[in-house]
């Protein structure tokens, strides 16, 4: 892990696209009621704080530190609890119909994959609002989500390696999907041993050890471990990282990392690690010259990923 942070403090994730989006999203977020003086002294303070920011910090952690701010000076954050509920349910109530259109497939690990990948629409840090009938048109349509067939066949070499895959997951809801994706590898891959990784804190609607018991993922016997990750940052953030998390991730011989706040904030570590995600802002499109919402599994190694 000190080779990891080592590489990561030499990664320059902060970019001019990163900063404008955080700060249009999170420079108004005060309440309606407050004073004119402490809108003005929060904007001013959440300027500074970007300004201040290094280079090697990943927005995630910048928009995490925003948050606290607000906590800081007007006592309440976001609270998504219900939603996450609401997700987690909607979802859980349909597995066993995932299941059969995971079985039936040609491919069913690719199926169970797509349908992991279209979940990761339900994102409250992206969008202030899901539209669930869109997200039940994406989950109807997950056959035809392509995310990258060489991307797909070195994982699938990577797997038939065995060894430990730790699984990093990311929101609400699309953590069924990522049960379905689990149960499909080790019953592909019966000598692979699983482990999970979820959210350490309550942040946004990003899944963490609540949710992964209220689907059940914490009863799977696929899963040897599950590990919460020390911290209520989007993404996986290795400085913060619990010693946990951090032991699992140093004896994966394979990862696979669920949504873009992973991507922001692991990219480039170094590790065998693949992103799964829906592209979801200018930068990335423009990065692998897609339209947004394209899927993505890209390893750390392709050269895609390089700056």
């Amino acid at each position: 892990m000190k080779e990891v942070l080592q590489r990561m403090q030499q990664v320059h994730h902060l970019c001019p696209q990163c900063i404008s989006c955080a700060f249009n999203k999170y420079s108004t977020k005060f309440p309606e009621d407050c004073l004119e003086d402490q809108k003005v002294l929060y904007m001013q303070r959440v300027m500074e704080m970007m300004s201040q920011a290094e280079l090697t910090t990943a927005i995630p952690v910048l928009v995490r530190d925003i948050d606290q701010l607000r906590i800081q000076m007007f006592g309440f954050t976001d609270d998504f609890t219900e939603i996450k509920k609401h997700f987690n349910g909607i979802l859980l109530e349909k597995i066993d119909d995932f299941r059969e259109r995971i079985s039936q497939a040609d491919d069913p690990l690719k199926l169970a994959m797509q349908l992991a990948l279209v979940g990761n629409y339900i994102d409250f840090g992206v969008a202030p609002e899901i539209d669930e009938t869109f997200l039940h048109e994406l989950i109807e349509e997950a056959e035809k989500k392509d995310f990258g067939e060489e991307s797909y066949r070195q994982l699938r070499k990577d797997l038939e390696k065995g060894g430990l895959l730790v699984y990093l997951t990311d929101n609400c809801g699309e953590i069924v999907m990522d049960r379905l994706v689990i149960e499909q590898i080790k019953k592909e891959y019966p000598d692979l041993k699983i482990s999970v990784v979820v959210r350490g804190q309550d942040t946004m609607n990003d899944a963490t050890m609540e949710d992964a018991i209220q689907i059940g993922m914490d009863q799977m016997d696929e899963i040897e471990e599950i590990a919460g990750n020390g911290n209520n940052i989007m993404g996986t953030w290795f400085p913060e990282v619990s010693q946990e998390a951090a032991a699992l991730i140093k004896k994966a011989d394979v990862m696979i990392a669920k949504g873009q706040a992973n991507f922001e904030t692991m990219r480039l570590c170094g590790l065998n690690v693949y992103y799964l995600f829906l592209c979801k802002c200018d930068l990335y499109a423009d990065m692998f010259h897609v339209p947004k919402l394209s899927g993505i599994l890209i390893n750390d190694h392709d050269p895609r990923n390089q700056p």
